[in-house]
């Protein structure tokens, strides 16, 4: 008679599931970093109120839509407006003037979430004057988190940290030029949103679909176990333009990575690229 811990049964659980998710979507969590992915299927356990794993396995086979509430759950909405506003200064200050040489521009935002870094983005390029000459791919993996960054709307509560991080990030006008309000909610112009495409788009399993001067993919790959950010950085290299630039989040490095020979560093403070 086999006798196993818990721990063993629940990684079982947890193979069988993520084996599920890809038999039937093409979705492939297996590389994910295991203590996050874990910590979301257990999140979605909680919410079912499910006994255990295999019963959101049977479920997701069976019940029509919950695979998808699965699929929602393991992607991460953490975003703000310009999120470490030392890297949007580099941005400005640095790469900017060489964009600015550019007859057309094309940026890439992979893993947009809701969308508060495109919003930022294109609020700095408004102010740099090449708004209009650029193009911003805005691209995740959950359709949730996209229609939200498509709509252009933020909690008024989070207004007064985005207001300081604009303010250390360089912004020259007042930031309140950008928005208007209700109760609740903080309403972006929809001029700012006016070249930006919004579509879904799953790094992991989906190929490029053009050639950018700029992609950014800011707090994502530490998700990734170092396998599956080779996987990334490759489809990054097929998509940047010759001399293009990758901008990564803070606690992130090409530095690990086999395709870091490809790249130059642009900055010593901030994780912002040029390919070779």
């Amino acid at each position: 008679m086999y006798s196993h811990d818990e721990n063993y049964k629940k990684e079982l659980e947890v193979d069988l599931l993520l084996e599920t998710i890809h038999r039937i979507t093409g979705y492939d969590f297996k590389q994910y970093v295991r203590a996050s992915i874990i910590r979301r299927i257990e999140n979605r356990r909680s919410i079912e109120n499910a006994p255990n794993i295999t019963s959101l396995i049977e479920r997701a086979i069976h019940e029509p839509g919950f695979l998808e509430k699965i699929i929602e759950g393991f992607s991460v909405p953490v975003t703000e407006m310009f999120r470490d506003p030392s890297f949007f200064k580099e941005f400005r200050m640095n790469i900017i003037p060489i964009l600015r040489k550019y007859k057309d521009i094309r940026i890439w935002h992979a893993g947009c979430a809701t969308g508060e870094e495109v919003l930022s983005m294109a609020i700095l390029l408004e102010e740099e004057g090449l708004l209009d000459k650029t193009t911003i791919y805005a691209t995740d993996m959950s359709k949730i988190a996209i229609e939200q960054a498509r709509r252009g709307i933020v909690p008024l509560n989070k207004m007064q940290s985005y207001t300081k991080n604009y303010l250390k990030a360089g912004g020259t006008k007042e930031f309140s030029m950008y928005y208007k309000t209700n109760s609740q909610n903080v309403f972006f112009s929809e001029q700012l949103l006016k070249n930006v495409i919004f579509a879904q788009h799953n790094l992991v399993t989906d190929q490029s679909f053009n050639e950018f001067h700029v992609i950014f993919c800011r707090n994502v790959l530490i998700y990734f176990n170092p396998s599956l950010q080779n996987k990334v950085h490759e489809l990054f290299i097929q998509s940047l333009s010759q001399d293009g630039f990758l901008g990564l989040g803070n606690k992130e490095s090409l530095r690990i990575s086999q395709y870091a020979a490809a790249y130059e560093e642009i900055s010593t403070d901030e994780p912002i690229y040029r390919k070779k």
